[in-house]
């Protein structure tokens, strides 16, 4: 073979060889893609929030939760001059998203439907008649169940709901049905007591609506919603205009605090409002790992059931 002949062939040979290489690659690249893409959707997160869930997903949500769903119950009303309305819905929207990343549940979309009846006088004060604030929830609960839960945890966000949330609770021993709730109330050991002690700068008797504390925590979850400059607008000053001993009566919240504003926001710090949600979501989180792992409260209550005489 001549000399030209021989590095003709030599380089028909390499140009083959190297086509071949560029076409396992491609091949190679595609398979890579189809494993990956089948990977990440293999991996892809199980939301927690009940509107984010897939109908496919619902059999994996049910079974990660244990059956287990959070009903954060908010409501729309003034709170002060400088928070938003939906401070108490925007909080235990934060704390069921933030708690169900380190123990998951199913969460149930915003529900603003309580007692809020005191501040109707306010702008932006969604009220719904007590009927229908008893019915809906009782409806909401029912459909939750029906949709495969047997654990529903209230969490609360608002100050006038847990007279009502306790004997709507009470009052689920009416009749048999086939799932429990829950009310989370979390407690003040003294440590915390000692830390919030230390933070806050405020009257702690009068804090009790859109004040230190409730500014505080909107400071840390949502501080863009904060108008600072406005907390001193109008006063959150105990008005003591009703006095009648060892009486309650309806009028008492307005009586004390017409401007629907309990505390002094102006002395409110996102250190404060750290420390106070990353205690509650603490405590949801224990919450939320004793209510899944427990058996015994459905079991005593179909062993109710079973002994009523209908």
């Amino acid at each position: 073979m001549k000399g030209k002949d021989l590095e003709r062939l030599n380089r028909n040979c390499h140009m083959k060889k190297s086509l071949l290489i560029i076409v396992m690659g491609v091949f190679g690249l595609g398979a890579w893609a189809q494993e990956g893409g089948r990977s990440a959707a293999q991996g892809q997160e199980l939301h927690a929030r009940w509107d984010e869930l897939t109908a496919s997903d619902w059999p994996k949500a049910l079974a990660k939760s244990n059956q287990t769903c959070i009903l954060p119950i908010g409501i729309l009303e003034k709170h002060g001059p400088h928070v938003p309305i939906g401070s108490d819905l925007i909080q235990v929207r934060e704390w069921a998203a933030r708690a169900t990343k380190k123990e998951y549940a199913v969460v149930f979309p915003d529900y603003f439907y309580g007692q809020i009846n005191e501040a109707r006088h306010q702008p932006g004060t969604f009220s719904l008649p007590e009927r229908v604030v008893w019915d809906l929830l009782e409806a909401t609960c029912d459909e939750i169940g029906r949709n495969g839960f047997k654990k529903i945890v209230i969490i609360n966000g608002h100050g006038g709901n847990p007279q009502l949330i306790r004997y709507f609770i009470q009052t689920r021993l009416e009749k048999r049905r086939d799932y429990a709730v829950f009310f989370f109330e979390p407690n003040n050991d003294s440590v915390y007591a000692k830390q919030l002690a230390a933070l806050h700068r405020s009257d702690p008797a009068n804090d009790a609506h859109a004040g230190e504390r409730e500014t505080s925590s909107l400071l840390y979850l949502r501080p863009d919603l904060v108008q600072m400059d406005s907390a001193s607008n109008q006063s959150g000053a105990n008005q003591h205009r009703l006095n009648i001993p060892n009486i309650y009566t309806a009028i008492w919240w307005y009586a004390d605090y017409p401007n629907h504003y309990a505390g002094d926001g102006s002395k409110a710090t996102r250190a404060e409002g750290q420390l106070v949600n990353e205690h509650f979501i603490g405590q949801l989180v224990e919450a939320l790992k004793a209510v899944k792992a427990d058996n015994k409260t459905l079991e005593l209550q179909k062993e109710f059931f079973d002994r009523v005489k209908e």
